[in-house]
């Protein structure tokens, strides 16, 4: 059923046709992310939270499912008109501070963070309150080609080669090493040698595969290049720091690498699946890509170029260490919620690790603490790097939940890539992100 301008509250009863079967008069409403393994994983949960014995009727649980189709844009405007056709709502990592006036924080319970970890609930935090129960988490993997890299590693011609490429591109000198100890300037040497245009023996055509296209998801992948060298997007008294060494570290890197060829000459209109198809070609050495592309880069079906030859680590380190962008659905409780009392105890009940190892087995994709994503290691291996990345290395920026969050990242791609296409200076991007943060990141 397709709602594209319907308001939540006048379509509620439409949809009890997409509920879970039995339940005809739950109480507690709940508001799910449509299609995918989001709604399958639900489902499945709720379905046994319900059969539980100590489960009143009154405190059982209904979903509803809407089209995806502005989804967030109609969310907002039911929830500021005070709707309670829900008791519970779908809420994103960059959308907390939109809905926070809309929203009642929640208290999870002191095991929560023994369940997710501490930057893992972060997500769905704003001014220091806990809106949600993080349910489905992104971030990044550096994807890499075991093969070549062995091969790099075992040739002393190569590692030579690879040296000469280092100090007259980078000006550093380096050897090659294990992907899991790379730093960023290890990566770049890495790529630079598996380039055709700048090492004519390369085995691929390119050393790398860089998400340029101005997209605002393309600057989550970016961001964490700068933020390992100490980026942030405020500082703790909110004054915007975009205009940092660290910010211009990174995007001088990726205009380094672009120039010299290590990446596609289209890179500037690449996203993720344009990524993907370039990787899973065959066509380069390695590629920072969000953990979903796991599913189809390690698939022998799917892409048997690369399948069997593809290494995951963390994305490399900068002089603060590693950093892995990490963004989240999740759900919170509505203010205007019929059944208070029933919503949380819900959502508490969610937030334990039975229920979190349940949504798991579900086909979610929840980042549980390195201890809790052990229990589900052989039936979801991908989920244990996305825990153990996500408790040590994920982070979100000040700021990053406001409720100008997708505004912001919007400004930043607009003006990045215009760099990176060299349209204009470093210095112009620069100023011209700092004075639009300024506006939107005023309270």
């Amino acid at each position: 059923m397709k709602l594209n301008r319907t308001s939540f509250s006048a379509a509620a009863v439409l949809l009890a046709s997409v509920a879970l079967p039995g339940i005809s008069h739950a109480t507690v409403t709940v508001l799910g992310w449509p299609g995918g393994s989001e709604e399958t994983a639900l489902r499945a949960t709720v379905e046994a939270y319900n059969a539980q014995s100590g489960i009143a009727d009154a405190d059982k649980v209904e979903l509803l499912f809407f089209n995806r189709d502005g989804f967030f844009d109609k969310l907002q405007a039911d929830m500021a008109a005070g709707s309670n056709a829900f008791d519970v709502n779908l809420v994103a990592t960059y959308s907390v501070g939109r809905y926070a006036p809309y929203m009642e924080p929640v208290d999870l319970g002191a095991d929560a963070g023994k369940v997710f970890g501490e930057s893992v609930l972060k997500t769905m935090q704003f001014d220091g309150k806990q809106y949600g129960v993080p349910t489905d988490l992104s971030l990044h993997f550096m994807y890499y080609r075991k093969d070549l890299v062995d091969a790099l590693m075992q040739d002393n011609a190569a590692k030579k080669k690879y040296a000469e490429i280092a100090k007259e591109h980078l000006g550093k000198d380096l050897q090659p090493k294990d992907p899991d100890s790379w730093t960023w300037d290890d990566w770049a040497a890495t790529t630079l040698y598996f380039s055709k245009q700048v090492n004519s023996e390369s085995p691929v055509r390119y050393g790398t595969v860089l998400q340029m296209k101005n997209l605002l998801f393309n600057m989550m992948v970016f961001q964490s290049l700068p933020r390992s060298y100490g980026a942030d997007w405020m500082d703790k008294d909110g004054n915007v720091t975009v205009d940092s060494d660290a910010y211009r570290t990174g995007l001088e890197l990726y205009k380094k690498l672009y120039d010299a060829g290590a990446s596609p000459k289209d890179s500037l209109s690449y996203e993720y699946a344009e990524t993907n198809a370039a990787y899973g070609a065959g066509q380069a050495a390695t590629a920072l890509q969000w953990n979903a592309a796991a599913a189809d880069l390690t698939n022998a079906e799917k892409t048997p170029a690369v399948a069997a030859v593809t290494g995951i680590v963390a994305p490399p380190a900068g002089p603060n260490g590693r950093a892995d962008h990490i963004h989240g659905l999740g759900l919170g409780l509505n203010k205007n919620a019929k059944n208070k009392e029933g919503a949380v105890k819900f959502l508490k009940w969610l937030a334990t690790e039975d229920a979190a190892l349940l949504y798991a087995r579900s086909r979610g994709s929840p980042a549980l603490a390195p201890d809790v994503a052990a229990k589900v290691s052989k039936e979801r291996p991908d989920l244990v790097k996305l825990g153990e990345f996500a408790s040590q290395y994920g982070y979100v920026m000040n700021g990053a939940t406001s409720a100008n969050a997708l505004s912001i990242y919007e400004l930043q791609a607009k003006e990045f890539t215009g760099y990176w296409a060299g349209q204009q200076s470093l210095e112009d991007a620069l100023a011209h992100t700092k004075t639009g943060m300024q506006d939107l990141l005023k309270k």
